[in-house]
């Protein structure tokens, strides 16, 4: 893992270099007679080995942009062999780990000198590797089988100067989306990226999840045992990851995954008054009928609950009055003051959020939701340029990105779930903004 700010940014740069030079290379070898289909192929299935090799070796905040893709891997390449979808799910648990050689410092200094006397037993091979540690399955004296986490050494300065990097570019972008509020919202990444970093600050928020989750009948949490700065060790949770489900899992596992995930999103902000941001399939399982749930080093407080913004938004859309719906979104701060709002075009700019919540049970998919996002994000639309004159503070950005990858995750599983009656039920602000002339239908 290089801790070097130029070789990283070289790194990364040289991706769509490389990329580039493919292209050039399958259009010459087409000219000599080569089959421009193989080629291609071929080349996109190296830039996505690429992709997933750099990422997973960088880890830090390169890692991390990976794995947030990796929730709307289906607005990918769909080549024949799956390659980028691979690729990118695979960022959500299978990268390289590090030797044990190379995190035990961290474990001897956090620890103590005799660490090892705490374990029956400790895998020296990494169960899983994320974008600041890793997980190793250890056995502890007393039988307790357990994970223990520990932050990759340095991990802090790489993830500085890849913020510093993300912040750059979100300021840049603010100069052509300047109703997107980007300097809160780089105020906040960095909050997000640095809390990731304390894993006590961690075991407090899982912890707050496990006892609000004990003994639930559809979302287990494992409990945190002991935790430092760089090293967490948490009760050990089996089950079968999203990732695998999507790949080899039964439509009735799928279907059940989906809604009990989609459900945690709706009612942990309430629940437990924090939201979990980090919804990327590799946080999630499913164990035994339940909703394993993993990860909590990027939450966000709110201590009531989702937004009522939020659920209005989403419910206006559907009311199918201009007027009232531009109302509203000003009233709620989503236009400034001066401003005029196409709420039609907003609306169908919103389609991947409202579309399924029109209907008493959705079925998400890869087609969906690429025919979707093909049609309201190419900037030549101008249904795409209305999203850029909102007004969205950055809380409320971080739940439309939260609520974004949690729709990206529903169409890789191919779930069929109950939307409208579950929003009704558990989004603040969707009951009251509803008007009763958007009746449901059967989803598609």
């Amino acid at each position: 893992m290089s801790r070097s700010t130029l070789r990283r940014s070289t790194a990364i740069s040289m991706l769509p270099v490389r990329a580039l030079g493919r292209s050039v290379g399958v259009r010459w070898q087409v000219v000599r007679g080569g089959d421009r289909t193989q080629l291609s192929n071929t080349a996109r299935a190296a830039t996505a080995a690429d992709t997933r090799r750099v990422l997973g070796q960088l880890k830090g905040g390169a890692l991390k942009a990976g794995q947030l893709l990796s929730t709307v891997e289906t607005l990918f390449p769909q080549d024949p062999d799956g390659s980028w979808r691979t690729a990118l799910t695979a960022m959500q648990q299978d990268n390289p780990g590090l030797p044990l050689s190379e995190v035990e410092p961290v474990l001897h200094q956090d620890l103590g000198p005799d660490w090892r006397d705490r374990f029956a037993s400790f895998d020296e091979h990494p169960a899983a590797a994320a974008s600041i540690g890793q997980v190793h399955r250890a056995v502890l004296v007393d039988g307790t089988d357990v994970a223990v986490k520990v932050q990759y050494p340095g991990i802090a300065e790489v993830m500085a100067a890849d913020v510093r990097a993300l912040s750059f570019a979100l300021r840049a972008t603010s100069l052509v989306a300047r109703g997107m509020a980007m300097p809160p919202l780089v105020a906040e990444l960095r909050t997000r990226l640095g809390e990731e970093l304390d894993y006590q600050q961690e075991a407090t928020w899982q912890n707050r999840f496990a006892e609000a989750y004990a003994d639930d009948p559809e979302v287990t949490v494992p409990r945190v045992l002991e935790a430092t700065s760089r090293v967490m060790i948490s009760q050990w949770l089996g089950g079968t990851d999203f990732a695998r489900l999507a790949l080899t899992g039964e439509k009735s596992e799928r279907d059940l995954a989906g809604q009990l995930y989609q459900r945690f999103f709706l009612v942990s902000p309430g629940r437990v008054g924090l939201l979990h941001t980090d919804p990327h399939p590799g946080n999630f399982r499913l164990v035994d009928g339940r909703l394993g749930v993993l990860d909590f080093g990027s939450v966000l407080q709110t201590p009531g609950g989702l937004p009522q913004t939020f659920g209005r938004l989403i419910a206006g859309m559907l009311a199918g009055d201009d007027r009232a719906v531009a109302r509203r979104l000003r009233d709620d701060g989503f236009i400034r003051p001066g401003r005029r709002l196409e709420v039609d075009k907003l609306a169908d700019y919103l389609s991947p959020f409202t579309e399924p919540a029109r209907h008493e049970t959705f079925t998400y998919s890869r087609e969906w939701l690429r025919s979707e996002f093909g049609r309201i994000n190419d900037p030549r639309n101008p249904d795409f340029a209305v999203a850029l004159q909102m007004n969205m503070p950055a809380e409320q950005l971080f739940t439309h990105r939260v609520w974004l990858g949690l729709v990206g995750v529903l169409s890789g599983l191919n779930a069929t779930v109950a939307v409208r009656s579950e929003l009704m039920r558990y989004l603040p602000g969707f009951a009251e903004g509803l008007s009763t002339d958007s009746p449901p239908t059967d989803g598609p």
